[in-house]
């Protein structure tokens, strides 16, 4: 079994026809049909079924797959761990993040980085939640992931700054005229909810958090991004909780923030497989030095957030 077979497989599979692979590979099909049986020879069986129309995995093809994927990416991951430990000047970087910290906080970041390494190409991975999260990088799809520190990762985790959690409400809402709010205040207000809200003890972080203000939230609307729910809250259809820097790309100055009271705030960290080195170990150090500065008390949102499977877009 070889590293160009499994290569070969997957694109099969992509392709969803042998000819179309062939030509994307740039071999001859009868060459390519004999690089997947001297595959299914090695993992003693068929991993693909011929059909007149395309191709379709086999039960021993679906438990190959994800391996197969795993390889492919390790060894990608690999030839560019290699050049990058030149230096930073060359090749590219696959970096993942939540749609959270892609919408809010990366762009900037992205900039600064093509403005200092143009050669290096990078590629952004955008997740809607932290488990998918987790479990593209533990597939080998990026070198690196920006985004909530999973639970008992096995390879590195660099802390790299902190995110403020407001409240977001329109113009003419009655506390537009404040900074500041507590829960107890808002008992009475829709909420505008994102299905990748974390969950907390058990529940979703508004229901706890509401909970021990004495309240249950209710509910308007449920989205699927966070960006979504910031502008619905603009609007005026609920309150709307999500990371102070996502608010500002979404909306601008089209909206009014509340910081809730006490605060809220979450850790935010990179982690990868392997120690970062060259281009990632640089991007590494320009996130930490670049990351937006919050200025509240920390809250347990962080610490209870651990608690439970944290899914935040």
């Amino acid at each position: 079994m070889s590293l160009r077979q499994m290569e070969y497989f997957l694109t099969v599979l992509e392709e969803a026809s042998f000819t179309r692979a062939a030509q994307v590979l740039h071999v001859s099909q009868p060459a390519l049909s004999h690089q997947i049986k001297a595959l299914e020879r090695s993992v003693g069986g068929a991993l693909l079924e011929r059909l007149p129309r395309g191709v379709r995995l086999t039960p021993m093809g679906r438990a190959f797959r994800p391996h197969a994927e795993l390889a492919v990416r390790s060894a990608a991951q690999a030839r560019r761990a290699a050049r990058a430990a030149a230096g930073a000047e060359g090749g590219e970087l696959h970096v993942a993040a939540v749609h959270s910290v892609a919408v809010g906080v990366l762009p900037d970041v992205f900039a600064r980085w093509r403005a200092a390494h143009p050669r290096v190409l990078l590629h952004l991975h955008e997740y809607s939640t932290s488990q998918a999260l987790q479990e593209q990088v533990e597939r080998g799809t990026a070198d690196l992931a920006v985004g909530p520190a999973p639970a008992d990762w096995p390879g590195t985790v660099v802390q790299v700054g902190e995110e403020d959690i407001v409240l977001v409400v329109p113009f003419d809402d009655r506390f537009a005229g404040r900074t500041t709010v507590t829960l107890p205040e808002l008992a009475d207000r829709p909420w505008v909810r994102c299905a990748m809200e974390p969950v907390v003890h058990g529940e979703r972080f508004l229901d706890w958090a509401c909970g021990r203000a004495g309240f249950t939230p209710r509910t308007a609307v449920f989205t699927e991004h966070t960006s979504t729910a910031v502008r619905m809250a603009a609007a005026g259809v609920g309150v709307c909780a999500a990371p102070a820097p996502l608010v500002r790309e979404a909306v601008g100055e089209g909206c009014v923030v509340l910081t809730p009271d006490p605060g809220w705030r979450r850790t935010l960290t990179v982690f990868s497989r392997v120690p970062p080195t060259g281009a990632a170990e640089a991007f590494v150090d320009l996130l930490r030095s670049a990351w937006p500065r919050p200025a509240l008390p920390l809250r347990a949102y962080e610490d209870c957030s651990q608690d439970g499977p944290a899914a935040v877009a």
